[in-house]
């Protein structure tokens, strides 16, 4: 649905895959210094937003999700994935319980797919799944949400779900361009733009966001439990520093020398930063490396994109090795 702040005055559209949204007000390198202060809010409402009622819906979602949601309580929000059989991610969810029904936000041309996945699940337990079409998503960097609105707050500012009715009149002040480029700098991925149909949790950062590595049986969870306990996973997230102002296009690759060592997600300009993007590489990359991302050179962030938990072998091989030392 095409948002209504795009009637707004100087609102330019949003390119593929915002459209529906505003880009930018007319002045992207403002709106991002006014986010990065703490002020303002991002029209968001092309991100879908799914609803799930009936008195099983926390224990039924937990059976699912790879994240723990069974005690969830009102006004709690967190991150939660769909995995496959093989432990890759098709789904990622930010969620919260209001007490008398779950909202989870997702990204665009995802919710469908999730509406029908999660249906075929339902089996006889007392759940209904369906959009949410009367609510859009908006975000703000900080403060107190306003308490009448359902919030998730899972540690890059907040996304309020707000009844879509009232939107036109919601006090944006920035473009959907502004958030993407402090969502790369705070190296958040994105599903579907620095993910693909292969990526692990442990690869994209969300092992410790949206993955509880001590709950029960879910789907995917013996490849979550295997890469955690005997090793890293074969990609990491990275974030780039670009050294041309033409940005390299998502999908592109990412070459060390004559070897294609990974692919751009997500390219922005930041107001500090410059040119900027994400790229899921090869996980034997030094930090050090020259790299061409898209034709573009590169550099690596050597500052870490993930935060894994110690996993039981890494943790005794580690308690062996000071014993060692002694």
């Amino acid at each position: 649905m095409t948002s209504p702040l795009l009637q707004r005055p100087g609102a330019v559209p949003a390119d593929a895959p915002d459209e529906g949204v505003a880009g930018h007000y007319g002045d992207p390198y403002r709106e991002q210094r006014e986010l990065a202060a703490g002020r303002g809010a991002v029209d968001l409402s092309h991100r879908p937003v799914v609803r799930v009622t009936g008195p099983d819906r926390l224990s039924w979602l937990h059976s699912l999700l790879s994240q723990h949601v069974a005690g969830l309580q009102p006004g709690q929000s967190t991150e939660a994935l769909v995995l496959s059989p093989n432990g890759h991610v098709e789904h990622h969810l930010q969620l919260v319980e209001t007490g008398e029904e779950v909202l989870a936000h997702v990204e665009p041309g995802t919710a469908q797919a999730l509406v029908d996945f999660l249906d075929r699940m339902r089996f006889m337990l007392r759940v209904e799944v369906a959009l949410a079409e009367d609510l859009a998503v908006v975000w703000e960097p900080a403060g107190s949400p306003p308490e009448q609105w359902p919030c998730t707050d899972t540690g890059f500012g907040r996304h309020l779900l707000v009844p879509r009715a009232q939107l036109a009149a919601w006090e944006v002040t920035a473009g959907v361009q502004a958030y993407e480029a402090l969502r790369v700098a705070a190296r958040r991925p994105r599903l579907g733009r620095d993910t693909d149909h292969r990526t692990l949790p442990h690869e994209a950062g969300w092992l410790t966001a949206a993955v509880h590595l001590d709950k029960g049986c879910y789907r995917g969870q013996e490849t979550v439990a295997r890469v955690h306990n005997l090793g890293r996973p074969p990609r990491r997230l990275a974030l780039l520093h670009l050294d041309d102002a033409d940005l390299p296009a998502a999908g592109s690759p990412v070459v060390l020398g004559e070897r294609e060592v990974g692919r751009v997600g997500s390219a922005v300009r930041h107001h500090e930063l410059g040119p900027i993007g994400l790229a899921l590489l090869k996980r034997n990359v030094a930090d050090s490396a020259e790299l061409l991302a898209g034709g573009v050179a590169a550099r690596i962030d050597p500052s870490p994109v993930e935060d894994v938990p110690e996993s039981p072998a890494r943790a005794a091989a580690a308690a062996r090795a000071g014993l060692l030392r002694f």
